[in-house]
């Protein structure tokens, strides 16, 4: 049975937007934690908003490790209330309610579901009990201000801690379990 986690890349002070501001793209965080991940992954769980963001720029993408090709061969499963089908690199639209499709899709298989992002599609995931583990990826830069995990929704995800890695990048990879209310 697959496992839901949720990745994504933030600031210190918790800033997701604006990556092009802040990421740090070289170090061993990506060169084991990140292409560790994907490649530990079946498919990748996307909302509308990272779908359309990803789609216009990795078909494009190529490197000598693999992991360009491995990001634009895997299935993508696209929840969104307003896309319509078919969609475009090997992707499909979620049918039915997103709860009954999770379950479904962590039967079907054994390789974990990675959700980038951290708005709406993961707290509702985290909400409903589908998330296994949140990862945040934090960089060493504090933005000041733009976008938050979950988006200040409600109700509020509480985590427990189950791990944390520091690179030489200054990025730390901090692991926790969703706790259920």
């Amino acid at each position: 049975m697959g496992k839901v986690i949720v990745s994504t890349q933030m600031t210190v002070d918790g800033v997701i937007d604006r990556i092009d501001e802040w990421f740090t793209p070289a170090g061993e965080h990506e060169d084991s934690g990140s292409f560790d991940q994907l490649f530990a992954a079946d498919a990748l769980l996307l909302g509308r908003k990272t779908y359309e963001g990803l789609a216009s720029v990795w078909p494009t993408i190529t490197d000598t490790r693999g992991f360009a090709d491995r990001v634009n061969g895997m299935p993508k499963f696209v929840i969104s209330r307003t896309l319509r089908g078919p969609l475009e690199w090997n992707a499909s639209l979620v049918e039915g309610t997103p709860a009954e499709a999770i379950s479904e899709l962590k039967q079907r298989y054994t390789g974990n579901l990675v959700s980038y992002g951290c708005g709406e599609l993961a707290h509702h995931l985290a909400t409903q009990g589908l998330v296994d583990e949140i990862r945040f990826w934090v960089h060493p830069v504090v933005l000041g201000h733009g976008t938050r995990p979950f988006h200040s929704l409600e109700p509020p995800v509480h985590m427990t801690l189950t791990g944390s890695t520091t690179y030489r990048s200054g990025v730390t990879l901090l692991s926790y379990r969703p706790k259920p209310e």
